[in-house]
Order: structure tokens, then C-alpha cells, then sequence
């Protein structure tokens, strides 16, 4: 995964007002009452907790886990759980991990701070928690920024700005998702490298990625050997139609066309070409904000 710019070091507090962070004077009640969890912090019964269904991290590393348990056993929960009040329970806003480990090292209450956030505040906050501990795995990342994009309308440079990344970072996070099922478990299961799958993806044959990421295993291949294949692979595909219809000798120009295209709009972009002098260009986009992002682009451009 992407190292994590040093803007995140700001924490939630930065993004979401200094409501996010934990007063200095905390109360603790097995019973919070809404006097003490206007106060800041409170302890409340491990059974009232309920993870966030929304949560972008799937995978919880069983050793790491262990390990935090451990030292919950020994000195306890020290930065306490953000939660929201939902009907009788609290649904879990950032801290899943510490809930888990509590539960395994017994205790019955933990220290929580109770927030108001509405449920796109509560996606945002899960998912940066997780990205300044680098936790998400890149294709949990990259369906979480897609969880945004698709429920709450925010384009990649929205998204960009609330996890200080570039956009060209969100763009490629989310072409992961382009990839074969089974190529995206390998990534997700540490199999293969973010490299790797970056590298595979210049493959469009879904089968052919499969393939070459199974080789990549079995083989321990590195990055630039994938690459090296990749580019055998499709200079293959490029030369056998060629015997037949020599147009076909400028399509290593079209693939520029294609790659300068997507640097500009911040997607992929396919040129279908009938013959060398016409054609069809698509351009993909994930939702209804980003294909007004590409409008308002394309109206720059005409201005």
C-alpha cells in the first residue's frame, strides 16, 4: 500500500472539528446518562457495542490482534472507542480493533466517546482511522473510496483532499478493482503486491490475468518481470492480427492517445478504432459525481 502522506498525521480533528478529539477531564458510568456523555468521555458495556457494517476493513490480522488483546489485558483500552448512538446500542465509528480485543481479553465496559455524525461523517472517519494505520489492504482501500463515490456522491478529488492523497493515488487505487476476482484475493490475501497487481492490470484479458498472477506465485516473480510479461503478452496480441489486417501497425500509437487521455480526465479511457481513420472513444466513470467531474473538464477545455 501507498504510504500515508504526512497530512493524516492531523488526525480526525482536522477533518471533522475538534469535536473528534477526547477532553481532557473524562467521566466514567456503567449507565452513561446524556449529562455525562455530553462530558466526553464514558464507559459503557461491551455488550452495547455494535461493529459498523460499513467498516472498510474486512481482514483483521489474527496476530496483531492477539498482540493488542494482550496489551489490553495489562494496561487496558488507552485511547477509547468513537461511537454513535443507534436505538440502544453504540455502532462502532473508529476503533473496531480495540472493541475485538477488549472482548477477547474479557473486559466488560470500555471507554468510548459518543458522536453525532451522520452516516457519510462516519464512513469518512472509519476509513482515514484506518489508512493512518496504513491497516486496509489496497483492495479494501480501493472499495472503500468507491463506497464513497457510489453512496455519497464524492469525486476523486473530494475524496483526495479528506485523505490527503494525491488524486492520481485515489485513480489508481480504484483501477485495482478492474481486476480478475481471484487476482483481487491474492492482493487482498498479500499474495501478490500492490506492483504486481498494478503491473497485471495492463492485461485486459481477465483469464490472462488470472494466469499470470498464479505464475507470479508459483514463480516469485518480481514487479519487473511481471511487467516484462505483460508486455510480451499484449505485443503477442498486437502482432498475430497484424498478418491479417496490416492497420493494426499503429496501434502503439493509439495506446498513447489512451494513456495521455487518462492522465488528463483521471480515468480510463478505450479508443475502438474501425479503421485508421475512425473510431470510437469510451470513457469509463464510477458514478454520477465523477462523470460531472469529466463534464466540467471537458467545459474547461471549451472555454
Amino acid at each position: 500500500m501507498a504510504a500515508v502522506k504526512k497530512g493524516l498525521g492531523k488526525g480526525l480533528e482536522a477533518l471533522f472539528g475538534e469535536e473528534s478529539s477526547t477532553p481532557a477531564q473524562s467521566k466514567y458510568t456503567s449507565a452513561p446518562d446524556r449529562k455525562a456523555l455530553a462530558s466526553g468521555e464514558v464507559k459503557i458495556k461491551i455488550t452495547s457495542i455494535v461493529p459498523n457494517s460499513n467498516q472498510p476493513r474486512k481482514v483483521f490480522e489474527k496476530e496483531a490482534l492477539d498482540e493488542l488483546t494482550e496489551s489490553i489485558r495489562q494496561y487496558g483500552v488507552l485511547t477509547p472507542l468513537i461511537v454513535k448512538r443507534v436505538g440502544e446500542n453504540y455502532e462502532i465509528i473508529a476503533g473496531e480493533r480495540r472493541w475485538r480485543a477488549s472482548q477477547a481479553a474479557g473486559l466488560k465496559e470500555v471507554p468510548v466517546v459518543v458522536r453525532d455524525y451522520d452516516d457519510q461523517s462516519t464512513a469518512e472517519i472509519a476509513l482515514i482511522e484506518n489508512l493512518q494505520r496504513e491497516d486496509l489492504n489496497p483492495i479494501e482501500e480501493a472499495q472503500a473510496y468507491h463506497e464513497l463515490m457510489e453512496t455519497y456522491h464524492l469525486n476523486q478529488e473530494e475524496i483526495a483532499r479528506k485523505v490527503s492523497k494525491n488524486r492520481s493515488t485515489i485513480t489508481n487505487a480504484l483501477r485495482l478493482l478492474k481486476l480478475n476476482k481471484d487476482v483481487q484475493q491474492m492482493l487482498s490475501d498479500g499474495l501478490i503486491s500492490g506492483g504486481h497487481a498494478r503491473a497485471i492490470l495492463g492485461l485486459e484479458d481477465e483469464r490472462q490475468q488470472k494466469q499470470l498472477a498464479e505464475e507470479t506465485v508459483q514463480g516469485r516473480l518480481s514487479v519487473r518481470e511481471v511487467e516484462k510479461k505483460v508486455k510480451a503478452l499484449t505485443r503477442k496480441k498486437k502482432e498475430t492480427p497484424q498478418k491479417q489486417t496490416p492497420e493494426k501497425d499503429y496501434s502503439i500509437f493509439y495506446k498513447e492517445y489512451e494513456e495521455k487521455m487518462q492522465d488528463i480526465l483521471g480515468t480510463r479511457v478505450h479508443i475502438n478504432r474501425k479503421d485508421n481513420t475512425k473510431g470510437r472513444i469510451e470513457i469509463d466513470y464510477y458514478s454520477q459525481a465523477e462523470l460531472e467531474r469529466i463534464m466540467d473538464l471537458f467545459r474547461t477545455i471549451k472555454e
